[in-house]
């Protein structure tokens, strides 16, 4: 399969991640996975190769910065500047406010916000040389309500959109843009816990990244994408 081009998934080791690394790679993308887990990209890995794709591992954590460097490095040497960048890498933490402990509060807010920051930042200039790209972050239906125990992982979701929208308004003009997409409730891990039932699996999830990711018109740039289920 002849590639068309690159793109990088964090959190690709399971749930939406690895569901849209398998998706991309259907598309003929080769890929960069990232996740602090390596049996679990190796796993994704291995259902990526059978369809022709390249795709390498990096081991990283995107709310560390050096990590986070030295991943974009390499994705840049092995495969080139990224056509599209996927950021799925997130964690929930639920609890009370008052019941939150401040490293429970950073944690959340560092991997889900500030690695999509982290990530971003890392790859920009190898898309902004190449004059072509994407971004797509992961957001949430958390990003558009409130939910009792969930105010961390809800103030970075919205955080994460308030996000993607500065950036699209920062690459107008540039031949690159950014979005973001938030799902509902998704039948993975993550959703133990949350008192919603599942209204979408991954691969449906999936879809719509891809559809953002390459096929999606220039013109919807800054977009933020509800996918709340049938």
């Amino acid at each position: 399969m002849t590639s068309t081009g690159t793109a990088v998934v964090t959190g690709a080791g399971r749930g939406i991640g690895r569901a849209v690394a398998i998706r991309l790679a259907e598309r003929g993308m080769d890929l960069a996975l990232l996740a602090r887990t390596p049996n679990e990209l190796e796993l994704t890995r291995a259902a990526i190769e059978p369809l022709g794709a390249r795709a390498i591992v990096l081991p990283c954590d995107v709310s560390r910065s050096a990590e986070v460097a030295r991943a974009a490095s390499e994705v840049v040497r092995e495969l080139g500047p990224p056509r599209v960048v996927v950021s799925c890498a997130g964690i929930v933490h639920r609890a009370l406010v008052q019941d939150t402990t401040e490293e429970e509060w950073d944690r959340v807010i560092d991997v889900n916000l500030k690695g999509t920051f982290l990530v971003t930042r890392a790859l920009l200039p190898s898309m902004l040389e190449a004059k072509r790209g994407r971004f797509v972050a992961i957001a949430s239906i958390s990003a558009t309500l409130g939910s009792p125990t969930q105010s961390a992982y809800a103030a970075s979701k919205w955080g994460v959109v308030g996000f993607a929208k500065s950036l699209a308004e920062e690459l107008r003009q540039t031949n690159l843009q950014s979005f973001a997409v938030l799902p509902g409730s998704v039948a993975t891990s993550m959703l133990a816990g949350s008192g919603f039932a599942p209204q979408m699996t991954a691969a449906e999830v999936a879809g719509v990244v891809a559809y953002a990711s390459l096929d999606a018109p220039n013109a919807m740039n800054g977009s933020a994408i509800e996918v709340f289920g049938p």
